[in-house]
């Protein structure tokens, strides 16, 4: 294998394929991942409840296991419900309603934002498009957006804005457009929503799957050059953009941002996050996540579990995952590098955005819902 293409898989332990947050492999470094500074808006952790969130993981793991059981012959990866999902204390118990399984009726179309460097690697994964497939039986549309792999949150919000207005309006119907955002993706689809109000009018519903909302600590101990490797992985065309998806994933940025610009009101929100049993982690991954582990144990190898939530989001609920296992296919197009090293890869990922997208639509025939 070319000396570049070494360098930049031993990269994807730290930048996350298809990029996330950006983690350390086997560094050792006696420096606090969460270093002592006065920069940054105060911050208190405090239960979901009292931040604005509504605590919808119930419905969702009755959808999810649904969805799960009436797939389970025709979905890869099956595994059943109770491992699929994470349960922490205190989640309620379900409301027990039917739940719909046929045709979509609103025909809601997710546009998907990845993370940092998914463009540059994406012809080398040569992703199955599976899923797309998969959603688009029962009439749902799923799209990506082409954003810059190694650029910050502002120059993608463009993108993102840019994307959604070349969509022909449809104004004598409810919007259709559900913007799910993984990894970095998050982050790029809030700043867009801040900036650009043209857009909200289009959007049905925003879901952070795996979201770097509030950065990732590991984000301190990465630099730019770092990310940048991923443009030597085969067949990447992908440049450095603006140089500026390290800064953009640092927590002191993130959450600065947060202080500054309220989310707009009016859209329905929902965070879900990726938690997986220690397990469940892949061995490419393990350094990353005992690195991330200093701070706080309860992580996907990129992002610690509370900094995946949009605040005053609906939280459906804890994916038994890694970072990578809920939206980079290695399993199914690199078996080699699955079998040595993404070794807890395989995940129903085409069940989880079905029921994804059921449970928005659901929540979308109620006026009110379980978001703001």
């Amino acid at each position: 294998m070319h000396k570049n293409t070494n360098r930049a898989l031993r990269t994807t332990s730290r930048l996350g394929i298809a990029g996330a947050c950006i983690a350390a492999l086997a560094a050792c470094t006696s420096s606090p991942l969460v270093p002592f500074g006065t920069q940054g808006p105060p911050l208190v952790l405090m239960p979901a409840a009292q931040a604005g969130v509504v605590d919808q993981r119930a419905r969702f793991r009755e959808i999810f296991c649904a969805v799960l059981e009436a797939r389970k012959d025709t979905v890869p990866d099956y595994r059943p419900c109770d491992e699929a999902l994470t349960r922490l204390d205190g989640e309620p118990a379900g409301p027990s309603r039917p739940v719909e399984l046929g045709p979509s009726k609103r025909r809601l179309s997710a546009m998907v934002v990845p993370g940092v460097g998914y463009e540059c690697f994406a012809p080398w994964l040569q992703p199955p498009g599976t899923t797309k497939r998969h959603v688009e039986q029962f009439g749902y549309e799923l799209h990506p957006i082409s954003v810059d792999p190694l650029s910050g949150t502002t120059r993608n919000a463009r993108r993102i804005r840019d994307a959604l207005l070349a969509v022909p309006a449809e104004p004598s119907t409810p919007p259709r457009i559900v913007l799910v955002g993984y990894s970095k993706g998050t982050p790029d689809i809030l700043e867009a929503l801040a900036t650009y109000p043209e857009i909200r009018g289009r959007i049905a519903a925003v879901v952070s799957v795996a979201g770097a909302v509030g950065g990732s600590p590991l984000a301190n101990d990465a630099t730019q050059d770092q990310a940048n490797l991923i443009k030597h992985f085969p067949g990447a065309t992908c440049d450095s953009g603006d140089n500026g998806a390290v800064e953009a994933l640092r927590p002191q940025t993130r959450k600065a941002w947060l202080a500054q610009n309220p989310l707009p009101a009016g859209l329905r929100y929902f965070s879900l996050v990726t938690l997986p049993q220690p397990e469940r982690v892949s061995l490419i991954l393990r350094p990353s996540w005992r690195k991330l582990g200093q701070v706080d144990a309860r992580n996907d190898s990129q992002v610690i579990f509370y900094d995946q939530v949009v605040p005053g989001s609906s939280l459906l609920g804890y994916l038994n995952a890694d970072h990578w296992s809920i939206a980079v296919p290695l399993s199914r197009t690199r078996e080699v590098i699955s079998d040595l090293l993404v070794t807890q890869n395989a995940y129903p990922r085409e069940a989880m955005t079905e029921a994804i997208l059921r449970y928005v639509e659901e929540d979308l025939s109620s006026p009110t819902g379980g978001s703001r």
